[in-house]
């Protein structure tokens, strides 16, 4: 077991919202930061996005939603997580999400939601403390 691992962590656009540049600007700051990044690209249904998190062993799903559906995308990735026995991977994200929807996210299974303004550093500072790698596990 490789206690030096990196993270690895899959950052994807469900749904159907167009606008990506800030999935990317966190992809490379979790890169930048010395983890294993798989950016899923735009327009991803959640089982895509469960099925790429499995293959490439991901310790944990960023989900970016700007599309104001995220209380199904975020609860469609989390149910099928569960049903692909992959419920150990943590799941957080972040986008044009208000703050009375945050609540009902984390009773869902979202570890964390980070809202526009959020500092790449705070973003880098919470996924290294809470998504542990699996082979560190």
């Amino acid at each position: 077991m490789d206690t030096n691992a990196p993270i690895r962590v899959v950052v994807a656009k469900p749904g159907l919202d167009g606008h990506d540049r800030g999935a990317k600007v966190v992809a490379r700051a979790l890169r930048d930061a010395g983890m294993e990044v798989i950016y899923t690209g735009l327009h991803q249904t959640p089982e895509q996005i469960v099925q790429t998190a499995i293959a490439e062993d991901a310790d944990g799903i960023g989900l970016s939603v700007l599309s104001g559906a995220h209380l199904t995308l975020f609860q469609d990735v989390i149910e099928q997580l569960k049903a692909n026995d992959a419920a150990d991977i943590v799941v957080f994200g972040g986008g044009i999400i208000p703050e009375e929807d945050i609540p009902p996210l984390h009773d869902m299974g979202a570890a964390e939601i980070f809202t526009p303004g959020t500092s790449m550093e705070s973003i880098v500072s919470w996924v290294r403390e809470h998504v542990a790698s699996h082979a560190a596990a």
